[in-house]
């Protein structure tokens, strides 16, 4: 009758040791598909928060910094289509619109350009300072 009682304990004493390690296994999955952040939407608590300040917390950028950050990328090379930074040809009859008009298309896109050249941290008169760049660079 020992033995059996002895037999009895160790079942119980697996049978526990199973249960801890499945608890263990399942808050392990929990933590791996958790959430990597929260969204806070307009409205909750959360967005009462201050926005982080933007990287240039010194002010505003240049045109310069703004073009060699985010414009760069595509008027560098002409990708998608981009007039390339100094060259006069494909620049005249883009200026020849008027600034406002490539201002506008600067700031909310036109064609394969995304709008700000997704530079969703720059103010639309850094953006505009971008295009007096590119401009006085490829006359």
């Amino acid at each position: 009758m020992k033995a059996v009682l002895n037999f009895v304990a160790a079942l119980a004493v697996v049978a526990g040791a199973a249960v801890a390690v499945a608890q263990s296994v399942d808050e392990q999955i929990a933590e791996r598909i958790a959430p990597a952040g929260k969204t806070c939407m307009k409205g909750d608590e959360c967005a009462a928060a201050a926005p982080a300040a933007s990287a240039s917390s010194g002010g505003a950028r240049s045109g310069s910094d703004v073009y060699s950050g985010h414009c760069a990328a595509c008027h560098s090379t002409g990708a998608a289509g981009a007039p390339k930074f100094g060259d006069a040809g494909a620049w005249a009859p883009r200026i020849a619109q008027g600034m406002d008009t490539l201002y506008t298309h600067a700031i909310n896109g036109f064609n394969a350009m995304p709008a700000k050249g997704l530079c969703m941290t720059c103010s639309d008169d850094e953006v505009k300072a971008a295009v007096d760049h590119m401009v006085e660079n490829s006359k």
